[in-house]
């Protein structure tokens, strides 16, 4: 109900309320859909942000991912290949994915749209080893963002906040058109995120941390705005950091030489560990545009001959830190093509000596081993620089002597020639000293190395000879598994990292903060759950009532209610005690009618222990209406006396007794309206009223008897009923053989008005009865229709009764009780209201000496009779009480059940009744369903017709 209010503060804070109550409930933002979108940029700002999130979650749900964006691409860029239909636009997309601006890791983006969706469970199943399939999603699960009014709607709406003061808004609003918006559309997001850059050190940092992720997806979006990246020297570090790693995703051969010449300046940074961070930007920037290789390397060996790289140990940590992050650089770039950086390698051997960080030297030494065998001059001085290492060994440091001893391995195992016995010599020397070093990793290392037996260790004689030659064929293959170059290559896995929704607070602290709920799945809210209102015709109609309950419909008079009730159906009355009829069953055995009394009474003894004993004894006497055990509870209670050991509600349902209304479907009268009065139709009189009946071709469609009168003298022809407000031709034969349960697949197949056969011509006087097929978008709001007749057109409004939009649902007290336990609090309505039906009737029996029993008859009949003749419901039970006052009605309680049409949601109705049998009753009315709008409502229709007075 909040959520359709008119006033956006209103709308804002309910979408607060839906988003902490009932987030996953998507179908109760289906009917209020269009209007949310339009209400939106009025919405104040904390609500925009909560609103966007709701909107964005039921569009996914109900129509899923767009095939435009850019998560359909991401998605599809490794199912693709495999898809059936393999269409061109799906092709160019994949192929427009990998062609953005330089090379784009598939598994990344792939990653990203999984990780919007998945949850922590499913994030973790995904992470273990047994478990790692890939994400992919079905062609039924996107749809087309250009032709869906939805998603376009809702890009609209958002078009603007884009723009908001808010950095929050801006993001929200960034983060749907990122996930739903075409590709070729994104990119208007990218000024206003840049513009945000402009904001608190705060919010430049939140917004960093999302383009961060849009950059490594998408880097063409941002590649043209590189300066705007650029780093201040008054920024922290954190914001300078992500700033660098952007630079290295959007460089382009265009902007390599302007960001490079930046990147000088920043290794100048006094913060030294922001200097380190930039040497790393440039080794990613070489490994996306390997044509910057040969100048990059330059500029990083150069780095190499600083001051403080000579130093001897006396130069700081993060200067340290810089030297190794230099030669990491140089490593990653030398990896991508070997052959073309030898010079590069055999500059750093030289440089050994002058390098004294441990972690730079292991790294060079680490090059040493696995290009040992790279061009000419390696190969040559590979005796020479393992001399060097084997003489200082003793004084390395642990890292550096464990990356030593592989490298020696690495060597020995692929020598030969002249060599060969040299570095056999080297190796058991340096095998000597690490088994004797402080360090026991060391030591383990040398132990290991020592039986590694490969071919030429074997050989030297570190080992025993062995004559097992398969054995040792075998041990062979573990030592090249160890050392062999071609087993280490191994892709790093990028799904490891976890990526969050644009704009969340998990996408800063990089983990799920409390209350982050991922994407649901596409098109997860079935058609089934949705009673989706069409919101532009819906604000329209809702612009043309100005009606309230009261002023519900003009009802006619007495006579022309008479005849119409001639028309009317019988109603579905299910008694309480339990039938075997089904649950659509009608009364149609006029014998059955007769058989049966019109009142059935069956103790219920102590409610407390017997809720369902209720039996179908035919009542001879008084005696035989209740059993000893109750007789001789009612008999020991003494006036104004109570039992202290038991609480005063279950002192009431002791004393009572649970009775059933036998054939009160045969009195119901159908209350009749006007819908066409005859001075206004030209001699045509047309009434109507709900009928019971239940539509066999849509449960969104009420049924209602339609009655034509000609008080004109002359014939009237060609009479039929269309909607106004289609523009479809009306042929009603045909459109009568179309419109069937098979041919309506979802609600929005629904028709407004399922066309009516028409009424060739009506002679003076006489009455033709149709029955209607009627769609109200709402519960409250009128239909406009137009009605023809002698080639005429006549508006019409017909409006809805909210009591015939339930029909009755047949169940057992027991059940309606336990379902009335479970609708407690915001599912349960009350209102009070007085009766007085129930004193004409008593009236009409002043003269016949009616027993005290009828009086209590008499208000049960008139009750269930107002409540049967004004909505569409099933009577479960009547408990009567059983006192010593025999005036006095308290306690007498009425139990009404019935379900939605369209979403068969259960509705209980409860009625109390307080009061003296002969003076106005004191109704209370209780409602429990779970659609709170509905049941409000249909209380408040209960209420208003229970205090009209019966008509005569």
């Amino acid at each position: 109900m909040l959520l359709n209010d008119r006033s956006p503060a209103v709308v804002g804070a309910a979408a607060a309320a839906f988003a902490s109550v009932c987030p996953y409930n998507l179908s109760l933002v289906g009917r209020n859909y269009r209007k949310l979108c339009e209400i939106l940029p009025d919405v104040e700002e904390w609500g925009q942000i909560v609103l966007i999130g709701i909107l964005l979650r039921y569009v996914i749900a109900r129509h899923g991912l767009v095939k435009e964006s850019i998560m359909y691409s991401l998605q599809c860029t490794e199912s693709s290949h495999s898809a059936k239909d393999g269409s061109d636009v799906d092709s160019g997309l994949v192929k427009e994915s990998t062609d953005l601006s330089g090379t784009c890791d598939s598994e990344f983006v792939n990653t990203v749209s999984r990780c919007y969706m998945e949850g922590p469970d499913e994030y973790l199943s995904r992470s273990s080893y047994a478990n790692r399939e890939s994400f992919e999603l079905n062609g039924a699960q996107f749809t087309s963002g250009k032709s869906n009014d939805d998603v376009k709607i809702l890009l609209y709406s958002t078009s603007p906040l884009l723009w908001s003061n808010n950095s929050a808004v801006v993001l929200a609003a960034a983060g749907v058109h990122w996930v739903m918006a075409p590709k070729e559309d994104v990119k208007r997001i990218i000024k206003p995120i840049l513009y945000l850059l402009r904001s608190s050190n705060a919010s430049k940092y939140v917004v960093l941390r999302n383009i961060q992720v849009f950059a490594k997806a998408m880097p063409s979006l941002f590649a043209p705005y590189f300066e705007d990246f650029f780093i201040f020297s008054s920024e922290s570090y954190q914001i300078k950091a992500l700033k660098l790693e952007i630079l290295s995703y959007i460089a382009t051969d265009s902007s390599i030489s302007s960001i490079f010449k930046e990147f000088q300046d920043y290794i100048r940074d006094p913060d030294r560990r922001f200097a380190a961070d930039t040497v790393a930007a440039i080794g990613l920037c070489v490994q996306r545009l390997p044509k910057m290789a040969h100048i990059c390397v330059d500029g990083l060996l150069a780095l190499t001959r600083q001051e403080f790289v000579t130093e001897d140990f006396g130069f700081e940590d993060q200067e340290a830190g810089i030297l190794t992050q230099v030669i990491m650089s140089i490593k990653s770039i030398i990896k991508q093509d070997p052959p073309s950086h030898e010079k590069v390698i055999i500059q750093l051997v030289r440089r050994l000596d002058s390098v004294k960080v441990p972690a730079a030297r292991a790294m060079i030494i680490w090059m040493v081993g696995e290009y040992s065998s790279l061009g000419e001059i390696i190969p040559r001085m590979l005796t020479t620089v393992l001399k060097y290492l084997a003489w200082g060994f003793p004084s390395e440091a642990p890292e550096t002597k464990l990356q030593i001893l592989n490298t020696v391995c690495k060597v020995l195992e692929g020598a030969t020639g002249d060599d060969l016995w040299t570095f056999k010599k080297i190796f058991s020397y340096l095998i000597e000293l690490a088994e004797c070093d402080l360090n026991y990793d060391l030591r383990d290392r040398a132990r290991l190395l020592k039986k590694l037996p490969s071919c030429n260790l074997v050989s030297l004689g570190l080992e025993e000879e062995t004559n097992d030659l398969p054995e040792n064929d075998l041990l062979h293959i573990v030592a090249e598994c160890i050392l062999g170059r071609q087993t280490r290559k191994v892709k790093p896995e990028s799904f490891s990292y976890r990526y969050y929704l644009p704009g969340s607070l998990s996408q800063i602290v990089l983990h799920a903060a409390p209350g982050y709920e991922p994407l649901p799945k596409p098109c997860s809210l079935l058609l089934d759950d949705l009673n989706v209102a069409e919101g532009t015709s819906e604000m329209k109609r809702a612009a043309d009532y100005s009606g309230t309950d009261d002023d519900y419909g003009s009802s006619s008079d007495p006579s022309d209610e008479e005849s119409a009730s001639d028309y009317g159906s019988q109603r579905s009355v299910t008694e309480s005690s339990g039938s075997d009829r089904g649950d659509d069953s009608e009364f149609t055995s006029e014998g059955n009618y007769n058989a049966d009394p019109l009142i059935q009474i069956s103790d219920i003894g102590n409610a407390s222990e017997n809720q369902n004993g209720v039996s179908q004894s035919s009542p001879a006497n008084l005696g035989e209406l209740m059993s000893n055990k109750a007789l001789e509870s009612w008999l020991d209670e003494q006036p104004g006396s109570s039992n202290p050991g038991l609480p005063k509600q279950s002192q009431v349902r002791i004393s009572s007794a649970r009775i059933s209304v036998g054939d009160v479907g045969k009195r119901v009268k159908q209350k009749s309206y006007s819908l066409l009065d005859p001075a206004s139709g030209n001699g045509l009189k047309v009434d109507y009223s709900f009928s019971s009946e239940i539509s066999s071709i849509s449960r969104l469609l009420v049924c209602i008897e339609v009655f034509f009168k000609n008080c004109s003298s002359e014939i009237i022809s060609e009479i039929t009923l269309v909607d106004e407000e289609s523009n479809r031709a009306f042929d009603s034969a045909d459109k009568t053989a179309v419109v069937n349960e098979s041919s309506l697949t979802s609600s929005d197949d629904v028709p407004t008005l399922v066309p009516m056969e028409s009424i060739v011509s009506l002679e003076p006087g006489q009455t033709t009865r149709r029955i209607l097929q009627v769609r109200f978008h709402h519960h409250l709001l009128p239909l406009k229709l137009a009605l023809y007749c002698d080639g005429k057109k006549l508006p019409i409004k017909l409006r809805p009764d909210i009591g015939y939009f339930v029909k009755p649902l047949p169940m057992d007290v027991e059940v309606f009780i336990d379902k009335e336990s479970r609708l407690p609090g915001m599912f349960e309505y009350a209102r009070s209201c007085t009766f007085t039906d129930h004193i004409v009737e008593l009236n009409k029996e002043n003269g016949d000496s009616l027993l005290v029993k009828d009086k209590f008859l008499a208000i049960c009949e008139s009750l269930a009779l107002k409540m049967l003749s004004n909505a569409n419901l099933c009577l479960v039970s009547v408990d009567m009480p059983i006192a010593t006052n025999l005036d006095d009605a308290s306690g007498l309680r009425l139990r009404f059940s019935s379900e939605i049409l369209s979403s068969s949601i259960p509705c209980l109705i409860t009625i109390g009744v307080e009061g003296k049998c002969t003076d106005p009753l004191n109704l209370s009315i209780k409602v429990n369903c779970e659609e709170t709008v509905f049941g409000l409502n249909l209380l408040n229709r209960i209420a208003n017709f229970l205090v009209e007075p019966a008509l005569s």
